[in-house]
């Protein structure tokens, strides 16, 4: 694609890195067949290409924001289906990440907007904050439907996603060191993150005990908290450098007082961005270096595991387990074998889901602030899902599992959750009650 960015507008680093990003398109169009804005709608303005266009125009005249620009890059899910399709390796992920940073700084969004935007900023980095929001919301449930018709749909879509009885506060949250069993063969970092822990600890708890089971000492390390993600594709570049300058604090304390080998992520929208750091912290005189580092040693639990002896002596022989590849693990990190083989050969009947490179609506903020496009991706995932008849179904993000639970009957667990039931605990809470018997 061919600019006319001036000289001096490219001595903005970020300006220059669009500039790049934008010359690499070619305009093929490969990239509307796997949107899901664009699959569902049918507006070019909806796909990548489009919105290419639509930041390339903003960026170029160095013009604010228009209200057309936003409600389109608004509508971005962020999935990353386009880069995974694109064959001139167009880098889209942090070409729209600009661009929600300039939205941000040059459009005023109405107030209802600000305030909930704000309101999410504010609540769900925070575990203590989101814990005490769920145990408010939990008595208002009933009340989503009267203000969804009231105006308030995200508030109410909040509500609808909220789990109906939330966990109590896990242990895992703490800072502390989980001893390897036997002989010790490797050390790492658990990034515990924000809302994995107030929402689906048992995924968390899981890994601790494969890790531990397998001679993995796991470090919960002091002062590590959100990765940064949910403000950082809402236009917070600030808040998101924040973030990730306070984890790598807490994870260079540790490498300096014990060592270990990775940081290991079981919410997959968190390792995309632990793996960005590198890049986002680019220009940062005293982090740019150690943030490369950092975010070399992040690594999914998955993936991690791929590379362990993991050995399934207890395999529940037969349970059909459908699949779902989040967006930001199979598009973001480039990791589409390791779940399956894992579960494959913990022998679970491993389904791949039908249109699996799409999304399911989850996507971080998106499902509370698009809720519209959110729920008729999730009726189309469930609808593929369900044909599978699984009895499980297997999701590496906590958005995902989040987002699915609320659309369908069938249980939603992590992978590590699974594995952690082949390889000799007991099955993911989820299950439990749900599945009268293993199959033999």
């Amino acid at each position: 694609m061919q600019t006319s960015f001036t000289l001096a507008q490219l001595a903005d680093p970020q300006v220059a890195e669009s500039e790049k990003i934008l010359r690499a398109c070619v305009h093929c169009g490969f990239c509307t067949a796997t949107c899901p804005t664009y699959v569902l709608g049918g507006d070019e303005r909806d796909s990548p290409r489009g919105r290419i266009y639509l930041i390339k125009d903003m960026l170029e005249n160095d013009r604010p924001a228009t209200a057309e620009v936003v409600t389109h890059i608004d509508r971005c899910l962020s999935c990353l289906a386009c880069m995974t399709t694109c064959p001139s390796g167009v880098h889209y992920m942090h070409l729209v990440d600009y661009a929600r940073v300039r939205i941000e700084s040059t459009y005023r969004r109405p107030v209802r907007e600000r305030l909930m935007r704000a309101a999410l900023a504010w609540l769900l980095p925070h575990n203590r904050r989101l814990r005490s929001a769920l145990w408010l919301a939990a008595p208002v449930r009933p009340l989503a439907p009267v203000l969804a018709a009231i105006g308030l749909k995200p508030i109410a879509e909040m509500l609808r996603l909220a789990p109906r009885r939330p966990p109590a506060r896990a242990r895992i949250e703490d800072a502390q060191v989980y001893p390897a069993a036997g002989e010790r063969k490797g050390r790492v970092v658990l990034m515990a993150g924000c809302v994995t822990p107030v929402i689906r600890p048992s995924t968390l708890e899981a890994a601790v005990r494969v890790l531990t089971r397998y001679g993995i000492e796991v470090v919960v390390p002091k002062g590590q908290g959100c990765c940064g993600g949910i403000v950082h594709h809402m236009g917070g570049e600030q808040a998101a450098r924040a973030a990730a300058c306070r984890n790598i604090d807490a994870w260079t304390a540790e490498l300096a007082s014990g060592g270990f080998d990775a940081i290991v992520v079981t919410a997959s929208g968190c390792g995309t961005t632990v793996k960005d750091y590198g890049f986002m912290l680019r220009t940062d005189s005293v982090y740019a270096e150690i943030a490369a580092r950092i975010s070399a040693l992040a690594m999914d639990i998955c993936e991690y595991l791929a590379r362990a002896d993991v050995r399934f002596e207890a395999s529940p022989k037969g349970l059909a387990v459908a699949y779902h590849a989040a967006c930001s693990l199979q598009h973001g990190q480039k990791i589409t074998r390791a779940p399956k083989e894992l579960l494959s050969r913990a022998g679970f009947v491993v389904k791949d889901i039908p249109e699996g490179h799409l999304c399911c609506g989850s996507a971080g903020t998106y499902n509370i602030l698009q809720s519209d496009i959110a729920k008729r991706l999730r009726a189309r995932k469930v609808g593929n899902i369900e044909k599978l008849e699984p009895d499980v179904i297997a999701a590496g993000n906590v958005g995902c599992i989040t987002q699915i639970a609320a659309g369908t009957v069938i249980p939603v667990v992590h992978p590590v959750e699974l594995i952690d039931w082949a390889t000799g605990g007991e099955a993911p809470p989820a299950l439990q009650g749900t599945l009268a018997a293993v199959p033999a």
